[in-house]
């Protein structure tokens, strides 16, 4: 979900921030995960999962998670002063319904959202790299 909200509500929606070297630094994070996710599944239904791919899948978030977070982050930061200056998805009072949005506040919630998300997703990923490789490292000396 988070992919679809900085696609299209932040570097889609705020024009001034899609020449952001944060954008790149995302793009290339998602991307690279992606192929090696893809591979990862595709050599898995093959049953023909080459260590390589394995290691890669377990290994490389431990620089591309950091990386495409601290892009995320950045162009959300990049994109406040103009959401704050345009009002952009933002409904203030009064109006028929009686309700208010304010997007750049919303876009501050959704940075602080990382500080307890971050942490708890990453270290879950370190602990599955632990048990997946150091099970194939097991296998392999059996072998």
């Amino acid at each position: 979900m988070s992919r679809v909200f900085l696609t299209w509500a932040v570097t889609h929606s705020v024009k001034e921030v899609q020449t952001e070297d944060s954008v790149l630094l995302f793009v290339v994070a998602w991307t690279i995960t992606e192929i090696i996710r893809y591979s990862f599944y595709t050599f898995s239904l093959l049953n023909h999962l080459p260590y390589l791919i394995k290691w890669a899948r377990y290994t490389l978030f431990i620089v591309l998670y950091p990386m495409g977070v601290s892009g995320e982050l950045l162009t959300i930061y990049a994109a406040l002063p103009y959401v704050r200056q345009s009002g952009l998805y933002s409904i203030s009072l009064p109006n028929k319904y009686n309700f208010s949005f304010d997007y750049y506040t919303f876009l501050i919630l959704v940075m602080i959202s990382y500080i307890p998300i971050f942490p708890q997703l990453y270290f879950h990923m370190l602990h599955q790299r632990r048990k997946v490789l150091s099970h194939t490292e097991e296998h392999k000396k059996s072998e």
